[in-house]
């Protein structure tokens, strides 16, 4: 039996990296990729298998939790129907995205699956989103995570539970599964954490190597929208509405709250479990994928928690188990036997599986999306890649080479540098990634190597230490390492970006002094990729790398005399050393298309004035649940606007149109914001409407102008 699995997120099955949250969008579809469905579990031990017969399942829809303030939360539930007489363990996923219309496709195939085998499977909605109480603050706050420990304790505390709770979750649900284990409620005995970060302020949507993303103002947009659209009417029939005009009037636009805080200060620190990796006692699974803005926190956690593993294939935003591109892997019988092993005490062998599992894929031509990354996959059984060798080459004037030589070079790129990078963060499943970087290239100042002698497997994060001055106190760089192939096409491998105030603190931040050489260092990030033989490596740089990054203030130029890069390297064969099963699932959501899905990428250079302009329309089309037949559709819209020769009029805008009918009763939001910046501030304005039928119930702005510190 085969599944079609619907893709997409907020209104895509995967979203935007969270602060990347992972909604799933009721109104997208993937290009009829097929995966198994229901099969037995196939563990290892064969002992096992009776120990896995399949259960009847109940599904509450609505299931309350009353917290100690009196704030009700809403969970979509799944057990055994016989859970009161055989208690089982639960299974948390605890997110803001929408149980009811947001992340049903993912939800179908994945906890009725545990369920059947012997699970409590609790989809929450947090407070203040779906069709749970409350207001919502912010991201990863002590609320949310205070709640989450409440949530736990009652859900081990019920009749229907052994007492043991694990938590997994994408993205947010990925990262608030760290952050409360690291909290300690006792129940918490293992948490799956997908493509998360442990570093708030480092690898999240906000700031990348002190440097402002613009996903700040693209993901802070989707929350704009998304937490202010109302709950189902059809779950809480008195007060929809009050709950709604509640939500609307203190929804906060959280662009402007992040970028109150452009260093690493408290305010990151706080749910950075990098603070204090001891505190997560439960025992961790870390999967993440090559394709994700996300991929540095699983070598991380292998390296840092007694007992964690972790697996990387070469997927965007998704679970694995309908990720793209392929092979995807059987996700499910992998979580099956970690939640076997540490919330059953039944062993299932994971503690004797090595410690990291990563997919080295194939070095191909470049392309904004890939259905496929020829490759394989490789283990190391302790540790994760700190380990390896690495092979240094130097910077000089004749290119990359294995010994230093002179070098002398000047980097000063035009502000529209940066083009070809695709997506921060893979999600939609449409042109997102990286493309072919020679445009990009021809703006940057590059280093090559000579034609390779061997294949070059490399496993890890690159390092790159560079010599070199500014003539501005504030200036970006942007470092890419890219696989050049015979006729010159130039696929990115991995890159980093580094605002040159963070050179020697985040937390810290210092002008550089003009004209003064300085010594800088920053690790790209990890990657496991083979470039083969003939084929040459290259090191381009740029002071810009829009749209990516907010730019500098003003244009700069760089001296580089000297500089070195360390590629970790695992010559690793011609097969796989490890394998995995293949993708299973449960049945999939039943929906209606009403409005079919549309995707538009469109880059206008404008002839008079020299601007450049990136448009972006994702119609996520519109759906009906063909069970309770609610009816919602979602469309998308960004522009990102600079002048190649004018940083200070770089220009972003959002503007996200969502609907819900049910019935006679047709609810519609519309969130704009947008953002701009001169030389000592950034300025910020939104509006949120909405609308009852044909009249307007609801409408605030916003405006905010926010200093920029050494940004």
């Amino acid at each position: 039996m085969t599944i079609a699995v619907r893709r997409k997120g907020v209104a895509k099955v995967g979203l935007k990296p969270a602060g990347f949250g992972e909604p799933c969008s009721p109104t997208t579809r993937s290009h009829n990729h097929t995966i198994t469905i229901d099969k037995p579990y196939h563990s290892p031990n064969p002992s096992l298998m009776n120990k896995n017969t399949l259960r009847d399942i109940t599904e509450t829809p609505d299931m309350g939790i009353t917290l100690s303030d009196g704030c009700r939360l809403s969970a979509r539930v799944w057990m055994p129907k016989d859970a009161t007489d055989d208690p089982v363990p639960v299974i948390l996923e605890y997110l803001p995205y929408r149980k009811r219309d947001g992340t049903c496709a993912r939800d179908a195939l994945t906890h009725p699956y545990f369920a059947m085998r012997g699970y409590a499977c609790l989809r929450v909605d947090m407070r203040g989103n779906g069709d749970s109480e409350g207001l919502m603050e912010d991201e990863y706050t002590a609320q949310e995570q205070a709640d989450a420990v409440e949530i736990i304790n009652w859900a081990a505390a019920q009749p229907w539970c052994n007492g043991k709770v694990g938590m997994m979750g994408i993205s947010w649900g990925g990262f608030n599964g760290l952050q409360v284990a690291a909290l300690g409620p006792d129940p918490l005995k293992a948490v799956i954490t997908l493509c998360s970060t442990v570093d708030r302020f480092a690898d999240d949507i906000h700031y990348k190597g002190g440097c402002l993303l613009n996903e700040n103002l693209g993901w802070g947009a989707t929350m704009w929208s998304y937490s202010s659209r109302a709950p189902d009417p059809a779950l809480r029939p008195d007060d929809w509405r009050e709950m709604w005009l509640e939500r609307l009037e203190n929804e906060p636009f959280l662009p402007a709250k992040w970028l109150q805080h452009q260093r690493r200060d408290a305010y990151w620190q706080h749910g950075s479990v990098i603070e204090d990796y001891a505190a997560i006692k439960a025992k961790v699974l870390a999967i993440g994928g090559w394709g994700d803005a996300y991929k540095n926190a699983v070598p991380q956690l292998v390296e840092a928690l007694p007992g964690a593993k972790g697996i990387v294939g070469p997927w965007v935003h998704k679970y694995p188990h309908f990720a793209v591109p392929e092979p995807r892997i059987g996700f499910l019988q992998e979580a099956l036997r970690w939640w076997d092993r540490w919330l059953k005490d039944i062993d299932t062998g994971v503690e004797d599986d090595p410690d990291y599992r990563a997919y080295l894929m194939d070095g191909l031509r470049p392309a904004a999306w890939y259905a496929e990354r020829p490759g394989r996959w490789i283990a190391e059984d302790t540790g994760a890649t700190s380990h390896l060798e690495a092979e240094t080459l130097h910077l000089t004037d004749r290119g990359l080479r294995a010994n230093p030589d002179h070098l002398n070079a000047t980097i000063s790129s035009p502000a529209h540098c940066g083009a070809e990078g695709g997506e921060y963060c893979a999600i939609w499943l449409g042109p997102e990634m990286p493309s072919d970087q020679r445009s990009d290239d021809a703006l940057s100042t590059t280093f090559d190597t000579a034609p390779l002698d061997f294949d070059m497997d490399i496993v890890g994060a690159p390092r790159i230490t560079l010599t070199l001055a500014s003539d501005r106190p504030q200036a970006q760089i942007a470092v890419r390492l890219n696989h050049v192939h015979p006729d010159g096409a130039s696929s990115r491998i991995t890159y980093g970006v580094l605002n040159l105030s963070h050179r020697r603190s985040a937390s810290a931040p210092e002008p550089m002094m003009p004209g003064t050489a300085e010594e800088v260092t920053l690790s790209l990030d990890h990657i496991a990729t083979r470039i083969p033989k003939g084929h040459r490596l290259r090191v381009a740089i740029s002071n810009a790398y829009w749209p990516l990054i907010w730019p500098a203030p003003h244009q700069s130029s760089l001296h580089l005399t000297a500089g070195q890069i360390a590629l970790p390297q695992r010559p690793s064969g011609t097969s796989d050393e490890v394998a995995f099963p293949p993708p299973d699932a449960a049945a999939p959501w039943e929906t209606e298309e009403l409005r079919q899905e549309n995707h538009i990428r469109r880059t206008e250079t404008d002839r008079v004035t020299g601007a450049v302009t990136l448009f972006i329309e994702d119609d996520f089309g519109m759906i009906k649940d063909a069970d309770h037949g609610l009816i919602t559709g979602s469309i998308a819209r960004e522009t990102w606007r600079i002048h190649p020769d004018d940083p200070c009029c770089a220009y972003g805008a959002c503007h996200w149109s969502d609907t819900l009918q049910r019935g006679d009763i047709d609810l519609r939001t519309e969130t704009t914001c947008e953002m701009w910046s001169d030389p000592d501030t950034f300025y910020l304005r939104a509006r949120l409407e909405a609308w009852e039928g044909e009249t307007r119930i609801y409408e605030r702005d916003v405006e905010e102008a926010v200093p920029r510190d050494h940004i």
